[in-house]
């Protein structure tokens, strides 16, 4: 047969790529599980890890030779069993309803001539441009990284972020439904020389401040991370600090075989992401690491959802309109996990290839997505205007 039997493993394998456009799922490190013997419809169990809370003092904690430790009332490292329900999910989706299924479909002769054209260069990027392909693994790259997204922005249903709770946080700090007047459904007033744009010195301060009162663990580098929507990148690289931090971040990868050179040499040298910056090795992309400012490592995405709410900016209107709101996540590990059935996101072809004439196919993936740690994670926004 005229089809490579392997062609859906070369390009299901693609599907588990990283790419430097879609970062969400790299920044926010889920919990994963993977049971390859669930279907949809099926449940994977999570864990929810707490914290005890308060530490006690020295006194507390001191035991006496005939106590005895294991007591009835004594409990177990608080933990919750999240479960999470498989659903299948496949794509392309049709280009007019996201929520109608569609194929990917290849002519024969297209194929054939790639194929000869990957023997001839070895370039797999190339191949996939040929045939169409690079747009199929961009449609599932993209739906996964707006889940992640997605996933994040559900604890902003939680109520106003504080010391005690994660949840939405509005500059100034701000609390939705404080204004009755008509028309500002939001319900927030901003008065004349009140900013609605996300602030350095006040309110990344205060969410970090925040995050760290309610014992919000760090990742492993000891910083938690943010998503940002690049119109809300753009109100904070207003500051002169930021901006500073923002066009050189982080040291770059040293070279060991040459200590003696600034990391920016590894900049034009090809060592690979420095500065933040996605870099390349051996044709492929490396993803970026991010920039550290406040205790905070930045990622910027162009893959967060378009927001608009009705509130009143005094400085713009005394009348209450509709504003974009850019978001800010903010968040630390365990805040999200995923459930994983069957073979995981693999490509599939269906049989009715109309005599070998054509090849046709989609992405499928059994998977649960689920909020596990809404303490965690903090959506801040900044309003355009």
């Amino acid at each position: 047969m005229w089809i490579d039997n392997d062609f859906p493993k070369l390009l299901g394998a693609e599907l588990y790529r990283p790419h430097p456009a879609y970062i969400i799922e790299m920044a926010v490190e889920p919990v994963v599980v993977h049971d390859f013997s669930k279907q949809p419809g099926q449940t994977v169990q999570l864990d929810r890890y707490r914290f005890w809370g308060k530490p006690g003092t020295k006194e507390s904690r001191e035991r006496t030779a005939d106590q005895t430790l294991g007591t009835a009332s004594a409990r177990n490292i608080v933990k919750d069993k999240v479960l999470v329900t498989l659903r299948e999910y496949t794509g392309p989706a049709d280009t007019r309803d996201s929520a109608q299924p569609s194929t990917f479909k290849v002519a024969r002769e297209t194929l054939i001539t790639a194929q000869r054209l990957l023997l001839d260069t070895g370039n797999l990027n190339v191949f996939h441009q040929s045939i169409g392909s690079l747009t199929l693994l961009d449609d599932y790259r993209r739906w996964r990284d707006r889940v992640f997204a997605n996933e994040l922005l559900k604890a902003e249903a939680t109520g106003k972020s504080s010391k005690e709770q994660g949840g939405y946080y509005l500059p100034g700090g701000k609390e939705k439904g404080t204004d009755s007047t008509s028309g500002n459904t939001l319900g927030v007033k901003y008065d004349a020389g009140e900013s609605a744009k996300f602030d350095i010195t006040t309110d990344l301060l205060e969410v970090v401040k925040d995050m760290r009162k309610r014992n919000v663990p760090t990742f492993a580098d000891g910083y938690y991370r943010c998503i940002v929507d690049p119109t809300a990148m753009m109100h904070l690289r207003q500051n002169s600090d930021f901006r500073e931090i923002a066009r050189y971040p982080g040291t770059g990868m040293i070279n060991p075989m040459s200590p003696n050179q600034a990391p920016n040499a590894n900049f034009y040298q090809g060592m690979g992401p420095a500065y933040g910056q996605a870099g390349f090795v051996a044709g492929q992309p490396v993803m970026p690491t991010g920039f550290l400012f406040e205790g905070v490592r930045w990622f910027e995405s162009t893959n967060l959802p378009e927001q608009n709410y009705d509130l009143i900016i005094t400085d713009e209107a005394t009348a209450a309109a509709s504003y974009a709101a850019s978001q800010l996540i903010f968040f630390g590990p365990q805040a999200v996990g995923v459930g994983i059935g069957g073979n995981n996101a693999q490509i599939l072809l269906n049989n009715n290839d109309d005599f070998s004439r054509f090849i046709i196919m989609i992405w499928s993936l059994f998977a649960g997505f689920e909020t596990l740690n809404k303490d965690f994670i903090t959506v801040g926004y900044s309003f355009v205007y």
